[in-house]
């Protein structure tokens, strides 16, 4: 592995500390006992604090500097006296250990006093210094001057994303997207609880991947030699409980569908579905309706989000649209009543690209998604869906060609889906087997393998019920203005790093690579040999490395030989 300068630096400092006695990685606890919000909430001059973090700036005054320690809740300012700090003789803590071996990023410990500086800031006046973790790779640190403009910023997506851990560290910003993210979820939670419905956990493994429409990730259990599924959906398992005697049931699940990538997909991703006994669809939408108005405020004390160039309100009641009406009222094409063969000529007529595997379904999906979802930006429930595009929803009471069931739509895309479940096992089964139709037919989205148990549960009889289900991260993304669901992810899906080869030169290689650098990557092939004053031997042998390693190319000009340096 090639270590930068600054890298070999940090590990010559690593030794020079093990050299005085310092562990730079000790096992001991070290006793902290504030915070930095602590400190400048409950600011009292001369209160003695323990305090760690990293150090993050220095500002060096000779026999003083002041730095700045940012801990998991902010920064906070330090002075550091030598003759405060090293009250006998001996002053190596301050001179040797603090100013030459410590470098920005290092954890450290500190214990002192509070005071007030003469320009009014807060600050600890150290009197205890403790290395706890030497870092060996220097940490972006991005600058902000005068005006507020941030210089040298640690702004590549990629490399946030590959690398979180130091985007946390130097984006203060990013740290407190997740903060929200816990707080969404514990907004969700105590609304259900407090509703008197249980958490429970369901199985990520699965024989039968059910409970939506969507590709899985196939696995093999060795002992048991079967295949088995990463869950697409925790539905069908949710239902099961109802089945068993419990009113609700919810879970937050971890989710896993083989499809494509980009900015509001992830192949990972975090659903919450419920489930409560005796409710339809309509109360569902009010339930919905509240619970999100709820967690808004409690994410960011508000209902109304900023979201791109929209200002979305997320206080209850939100409108109401059915499918039918929503199409009808975009496109003027009216699909009550038609056939798989209308529909595909419709849809092809208003340009969208299907294909001879896709069922009524999935082509009024289609039509829907190309030509209605992105115009409904505040919260709006789409409703009654034909009855293809929902073989898990139960038939509308009012016209048996529909089902009743709602998606929540958001700034043109869908958060919830929920529907009054069909509880009817002889139409489930049915359902079940035109999906499987489908599956022949060729759309792999389409579930080709009856669920038996499931089937028996429900002839055990399921209470009337009705269900919700909310992507998580893409509610987060809405409710902390992030367009990317790789921002609300701690750690989203990305390709393998590219590994960067390295290769070991010798030292006659370095020396002729030296040499050519030194004259613009190119020269005359006698020319070079004479200046690296190498014996015949050591010569062939530099240049045949540096050609296996296809650092050179040696090319004829007139009755010259030139030697080009390409790697």
């Amino acid at each position: 592995m090639a270590l930068s300068e600054q890298e070999i630096i940090r590990r010559e400092k690593l030794q020079s500390l093990r050299n005085l006695g310092i562990d730079p990685y000790p096992a001991n606890l070290f006793p902290v006992n504030h915070s930095s919000k602590q400190i400048k909430e409950q600011f009292e001059e001369g209160k003695k604090v323990i305090v760690a973090g990293r150090l993050m700036s220095v500002r060096d005054q000779g026999k003083a500097c002041f730095a700045e320690l940012q801990d998991s809740e902010g920064r906070i300012q330090l002075y550091v006296n030598r003759d405060v700090l090293c009250k006998e003789e001996d002053k190596t803590l301050y001179n040797q250990v603090f100013k030459k071996l410590t470098d920005l990023g290092d954890f450290i410990g500190i214990e002192g006093e509070l005071f007030t500086t003469q320009v009014g800031a807060q600050c600890i006046r150290v009197d205890g210094f403790t290395f706890l973790s030497k870092t060996l790779r220097p940490l972006p640190l991005p600058k902000i001057d005068e005006d507020g403009k941030v210089h040298d910023a640690f702004n590549d997506a990629e490399l946030r994303y590959r690398m979180r851990y130091v985007d946390l560290t130097v984006n203060q910003n990013v740290k407190e997207t997740f903060i929200k993210r816990t707080k969404l979820f514990n907004a969700m939670r105590s609304f259900f609880n407090d509703a008197g419905y249980l958490e429970v956990e369901t199985p990520v493994l699965q024989s039968i991947p059910g409970g939506a429409a969507a590709r899985p990730f196939i696995t093999h259990h060795n002992s048991l030699d079967i295949p088995l599924y990463m869950r697409i959906a925790n539905e069908l398992y949710l239902k099961r409980l109802i089945v068993g005697g419990f009113d609700g049931v919810y879970e937050f699940s971890k989710n896993f569908r083989n499809e494509g990538m980009d900015r509001t997909h992830n192949p990972e991703f975090t659903a919450m579905e419920i489930y409560v006994a005796y409710k339809d669809y309509n109360w569902m939408m009010e339930f919905t309706e509240n619970l999100l108005e709820h967690c808004a405020t409690s994410v960011n004390g508000t209902s109304e989000v900023t979201f791109g160039e929209h200002k979305i309100n997320f206080k209850a009641p939100y409108a109401r649209v059915t499918m039918t009406d929503s199409i009808k009222h975009f496109t003027g094409f009216d699909i009550s009543g038609k056939s798989e063969a209308e529909l595909f000529a419709a849809a092809k007529g208003m340009g969208i690209e299907v294909d001879e595997t896709m069922g009524k379904g999935k082509l009024i999906d289609e039509i829907f998604g190309a030509k209605c979802e992105g115009n409904y930006i505040q919260p709006t429930f789409i409703t009654d869906y034909p009855k293809e595009m929902s073989p898990l929803c139960k038939q509308h009471r009012d016209n048996p060609d529909l089902t009743e069931r709602f998606e929540l739509m958001v700034c043109g895309k869908e958060v919830a889906n929920a529907y009054s479940e069909l509880n009817d096992p002889i139409d489930q089964r049915e359902r079940f087997e035109d999906q499987m139709r489908l599956a022949e037919k060729g759309d792999d989205e389409a579930n080709g393998v009856i669920d038996e148990d499931f089937l028996r549960a429900l002839e055990y009889g399921m209470p009337p019920t009705s269900g919700l289900g909310i992507g998580m991260d893409r509610l987060m993304m809405f409710l902390t203005n992030n367009a990317s669901i790789q921002e609300v992810l701690f750690f989203p899906q990305m390709r393998p790093e590219k590994k960067q080869i390295q290769i070991e030169l010798t030292g006659e290689e370095k020396l002729v690579v030296d040499l050519l650098k030194a004259n613009n990557n190119q020269m005359d092939l006698s020319e070079l040999k004479a200046k690296s004053e190498l014996s015949g031997k050591k010569w062939d042998a530099a240049t045949k490395g540096l050609s296996q390693h296809k650092l050179i190319k040696v090319s004829v000009a007139g009755e010259s030989k030139i030697m080009e340096l390409i790697g």
